[in-house]
């Protein structure tokens, strides 16, 4: 039953097959890790008998609470797995939230997968627009062994842009305004759900709305300037990426078409 409280992790799994419910119902460990001024929430499960690691790498209308349930499928296999808050985003507190921009999340990323790393191999997972953040993170990282990704948005794409937005076509032209957002526009803070179409996270109603009500996730205050950072950051060129790719875009995802990330996958020489 879905409740008007901040959801957590439990909130998100209990909407799972039931047969996915027990093992997505292991406990994560929070942790915190300082970047720059940001004090950075990151949930855990541990082990140090894993031979492998998982990064876990949200998207828009996400965060590592909502994530954990595939998280912990990954963790009841036996691999460690951590989950990062990205700035704007879970329970992450930043000291000047308006001024967070997209290239803020790879170098985070970046750094944090440095300072984790500890000689086992590292396989970034990233969902939603994560999927395309874990490339660009493992194109500047030597730590990375793998990456795999629910989607490969590149937003200069135009087919992209028009998925990406709850505006359909007009979202074509988010990528030509972001050139306004500058100065004291570019601080304007608005929920992520006022731009992003979450009304189609999911083919399950109830996750959409649990997505996008969520304070942590769809509801987040996200400055206009970190949009415009993002239409317009230049990505690797997935011709120059260098490590394994693997897609696991859902068939039925009802939000961004399978093709718009296979059309990106079909360019990746790796």
């Amino acid at each position: 039953m879905l409740t008007d409280t901040v959801p957590t992790a439990a909130t998100y799994a209990a909407l799972l097959p039931e047969a996915r419910r027990q093992a997505a119902a292991i406990e994560p460990e929070s942790t915190w890790w300082p970047w720059r001024g940001h004090d950075v929430h990151v949930l855990r499960a541990l082990r140090s008998e894993a031979t492998v690691r998982v990064l876990v790498v949200h998207g828009a209308g996400a965060h590592s609470a909502a994530l954990w349930p595939l998280a912990a499928l990954l963790a009841e296999r036996g691999m460690e797995v951590a989950a990062v808050d990205l700035p704007l985003y879970g329970r992450t507190t930043s000291p000047n939230p308006a001024a967070v921009r997209y290239g803020d999340w790879v170098e985070l990323l970046t750094e944090f997968v440095a300072a984790e790393q500890d000689g086992r191999p590292l396989i970034l997972l990233g969902a939603s627009i994560g999927g395309l953040l874990a490339c660009e993170v493992a194109a500047r990282s030597s730590e990375v062994e793998a990456v795999a990704a629910t989607s490969l948005l590149d937003p200069s794409d135009w087919r992209v842009q028009m998925h990406l937005t709850r505006y359909g076509p007009l979202g074509l032209l988010s990528r030509p305004l972001s050139l306004l957002a500058r100065g004291r526009l570019a601080r304007t803070r608005i929920p992520i759900r006022l731009v992003a179409n979450l009304n189609r996270m999911s083919r399950d109603p109830r996750l959409s709305q649990l997505c996008a009500r969520d304070p942590r996730g769809g509801g987040a205050q996200v400055p206009l300037g970190f949009f415009a950072s993002y239409l317009r950051y230049r990505h690797t060129p997935p011709e120059q990426m260098r490590t394994p790719l693997t897609l696991v875009h859902p068939s039925r995802d009802r939000w961004t078409p399978a093709e718009l990330s296979i059309r990106f996958l079909r360019r990746v020489t790796a």
